[in-house]
């Protein structure tokens, strides 16, 4: 396996054990409460929304539509977990499977009209549950929690590409 300077150093001498233990305590509770809740926004079961069929809407809403390969590829995961996560998708009308305009075999994928709105559903309830939950932050408090936790995703991203595992949350294209 390969690995980079940063990972073959004794973290140790990175900075505070104690510190250190405390962070990837917190990044536990916090992925754990994430995946409670599903972040379905203040209380409302019915916008939560599975993790995988909120990145794949957002990710199809942010880029248009394509296919299952260019789908996977751009969200650092197997086209085979795209079918599999898609298809429940298609199954309630979120997204729609239509063929490709230059070649009539070729499946595309597209945000349908109920995906789309359900997807603004959720992204408000989420929206809505981030102010309660910073409310009293400053806004350069919420600025930098974004930027570090941009960059704490980035480097766990390329950590596991290092590794040769995909990375499935991959940011949206610019």
């Amino acid at each position: 396996m390969p690995t980079t300077p940063e990972m073959s150093m004794d973290m140790t001498t990175v900075g505070d054990p104690g510190l250190l233990d405390t962070l990837q305590h917190e990044v536990a509770v916090f992925a754990r409460r994430a995946e409670q809740t599903r972040l379905g926004g203040v209380g409302q079961v019915r916008n939560s929304m599975d993790r995988a069929a909120y990145l794949l809407l957002n990710r199809l809403d942010n880029e248009g539509p394509m296919g299952v390969k260019a789908l996977a590829a751009s969200m650092g995961i197997d086209s085979s977990t795209v079918t599999r996560q898609v298809a429940p998708l298609v199954d309630t009308g979120l997204v729609k499977r239509t063929s490709h305009p230059e070649d009539g075999r070729a499946v595309v994928l597209q945000l349908s009209p109920r995906g789309a709105a359900r997807l603004e559903e959720v992204r408000s309830s989420r929206r809505q549950l981030m102010a309660e939950l910073t409310h009293d932050w400053a806004p350069e408090e919420r600025e930098q929690f974004c930027t570090l936790l941009t960059r704490f995703n980035h480097a766990l991203s390329a950590r596991m590409s290092v590794q040769g595992v995909p990375a499935t949350e991959q940011p949206p294209a610019s």
